[in-house]
C-alpha cells in the first residue's frame, strides 16, 4: 500500500485502465464524479426531505464536489398502490433545482434500509411487503443484522419473484424517470440501495449473495432498466451488488442489457462500520479493489462507488485510511459519493459550522470533472499540493473544453500544448484546447 505522504499517479483514463471504461457525458467528455450522499431518513409524508436545504449544495460545490447521490423513498412516492405523491415529486424537484443552481450532478437513489417501513425503516412501502407470517425481531443496537431476520429475507424474495410487485417497482421507476429525465441536474438512477435476499439452508453468506445477485437481482435490474428506457434514453443506470462485496467477495451479478450501465458498489469494512480503527496490515483495501474490479472488466462498464467512509474518522489510523482509500478509488473508478453530507457527528462530512471533520478534508483534492479528449495520465501529490493532468485533446468535431475542480485554497493553474486557462471563480478552471494537441495542465497550491 502507499505510504500516507506518497504522491499518487493514475495512468490512463480516470477509470483506471485494465479494460474498465470511463464515465462520459453527452459530449463524449471523460467524467470524474466526487461528492456525497444527501438524504433525509427522519422525515416522511408532508415533511419529507425537509432537512435538505440549498446550503447542502452550495457548501458541497464550494469545497470542490460536483456530485450528490440523493436518497428517495418508494414509500413516500407511492404511499398507496398506484397513487403517486405529486407533493413528494415537487419536493424532489426543488432539491434538484438547488443542485442545478450550483452545477452539482445528481444520481437519484431508490434507497431502502432493512426493506422498508414494515420493519421500522425506509424504502419499499408496507403495502408491497409480504412476509408469509415469518418472524421479525428488531435489533436496535445492530440494525444491519435485521436483514437476516426471516420476515425481511422473505420480503425480498417476494419483491423479486411476485409479478405484481415486479410491475409496481417498474412503474415507480417509470414515474420518477418520466418526471426528471429532462432535469439538468439528473445524471442517472441508482435502482435499489444495497439489495439483499433470502439465504437457503446450508448456504454461507458469500454463496447466497452470488446466487441472489445472479438469479434475482440481475433480472430485477434488467426489468427496471427497461422501464426507465421507456421514458429516458440518456440517463445512466447505476447497479449495485449486495453489501457482501465490502468484504472482498466478487459479485455474482450478470449482464445488465443496457448501453449506459454504471457498476456502483459500496466500500465499507465491517470493523470500521462498528466504530473500529483501520488496520493497514489486514489488506482490506487491496482485497476489495481486486474483487470489485472483476465485474466492470468483464462487462466493460464504468465504476462509481456509491457509498464509503468510516463511522469514527478520528481514530489513530484514519488519516492513513483516507489517503490510501483515495488512492485506491482513483485507480479504478470514475468517482464516488461518500456517506454523507450532513452537519454534525458520526458519518457527517462537516460539523455544525460547515468545517471538515477530522480527516474528511483529505477527500477534497483537485480533479478533472470533464476532459475533452483522451486522458493519458493524472497525478496528485497531496504533500506538495501539485496536480497534473495530461490528455490528448479531441478532434475538431469534439468538445474543446476541459473542466477542473479545485478544493478550497489558492491554486495557480497553467496549461501547455496549445491550451488556454480561464478562471471564473477560485474553485473552478476551464481549459480550452486546440484540437488534436497534447495538453498538460498543472494546478499548484499557493
Amino acid at each position: 500500500m502507499l505510504a500516507p505522504t506518497t504522491a499518487r499517479a493514475e495512468t490512463g483514463a480516470p477509470a483506471g485502465g485494465d479494460g474498465i471504461p470511463a464515465l462520459t457525458d453527452a459530449r463524449g467528455r471523460v467524467l470524474t464524479l466526487r461528492g456525497w450522499n444527501v438524504g433525509d431518513k427522519a422525515h416522511s409524508g408532508d415533511t419529507a426531505l425537509s432537512s435538505i436545504t440549498e446550503k447542502h449544495f452550495r457548501d458541497m460545490r464550494a469545497k470542490g464536489y460536483n456530485t450528490a447521490r440523493l436518497l428517495v423513498f418508494w414509500d413516500d412516492l407511492e404511499p398507496r398502490p398506484g397513487q403517486y405523491s405529486q407533493t413528494y415529486l415537487r419536493k424532489i424537484e426543488r432539491v434538484l433545482d438547488w443542485a442545478a443552481k450550483y452545477d452539482v450532478k445528481v444520481v437519484l437513489d431508490a434507497h431502502q434500509d432493512v426493506f422498508g417501513p414494515a420493519f421500522g425503516h425506509r424504502g419499499v412501502p408496507a403495502w408491497a411487503t409480504r412476509t408469509d407470517g415469518l418472524p421479525f425481531t428488531p435489533h436496535p443496537d445492530d440494525w444491519f443484522s435485521e436483514y437476516f431476520e426471516p420476515a425481511v429475507q422473505r420480503a425480498f424474495t417476494h419483491l423479486y419473484e411476485d409479478e405484481d410487485l415486479r410491475r409496481a417497482q417498474a412503474r415507480m421507476w417509470r414515474v420518477l424517470a418520466d418526471r426528471f429525465e429532462d432535469h439538468p441536474a439528473v445524471l442517472g438512477y441508482d435502482l435499489i440501495n444495497e439489495p439483499m435476499g433470502e439465504l437457503r439452508e446450508g448456504e454461507d453468506l458469500a454463496t447466497a449473495a452470488r446466487r441472489i445477485e445472479r438469479d434475482q437481482i440481475t433480472p430485477l435490474y434488467n426489468r427496471l432498466a427497461d422501464a426507465i428506457r421507456s421514458v429516458d434514453e440518456d440517463g445512466w443506470v447505476f447497479v449495485e451488488p449486495t453489501p457482501i462485496v465490502g468484504e472482498g467477495v466478487p459479485t455474482g451479478l450478470g449482464k445488465v442489457d443496457d448501453p449506459k450501465v454504471v457498476y456502483a458498489p459500496h466500500f465499507y469494512n465491517s470493523t470500521m462500520e462498528a466504530g473500529g480503527d483501520y488496520d493497514p496490515s489486514a489488506g482490506w483495501i487491496e482485497n476489495y479493489e481486486a474483487a470489485v474490479t472483476l465485474y466492470p472488466k468483464e462487462y466493460k462498464v464504468p465504476v462509481v462507488v456509491g457509498e464509503w467512509g468510516p463511522l469514527n474518522n478520528s481514530l489513530p489510523n484514519m488519516n492513513r485510511f483516507y489517503r490510501e482509500a483515495m488512492a485506491s478509488l482513483g485507480r479504478y473508478g470514475s468517482g464516488w459519493t461518500g456517506w454523507e453530507w450532513c452537519y454534525g457527528g458520526g458519518y457527517c462530512a462537516v460539523d455544525a459550522d460547515g468545517a471538515f471533520r477530522t480527516n474528511k478534508e483529505l477527500t477534497a483534492e483537485p480533479y478533472a470533472e470533464a476532459v475533452a479528449g483522451t486522458v493519458r495520465s493524472t497525478s496528485y501529490d497531496p504533500g506538495a499540493g501539485v496536480y497534473r493532468l495530461s490528455y490528448d485533446a479531441a478532434g475538431r468535431r469534439g468538445s474543446r473544453v476541459t473542466e477542473l475542480s479545485l478544493p478550497p485554497g489558492d491554486w495557480r493553474v497553467t496549461a501547455r500544448g496549445g491550451a488556454l486557462v480561464f478562471r471564473k471563480d477560485r474553485g473552478r478552471a476551464w481549459i480550452l484546447a486546440t484540437p488534436n494537441t497534447r495538453v498538460t495542465v498543472t494546478a499548484t497550491r499557493g
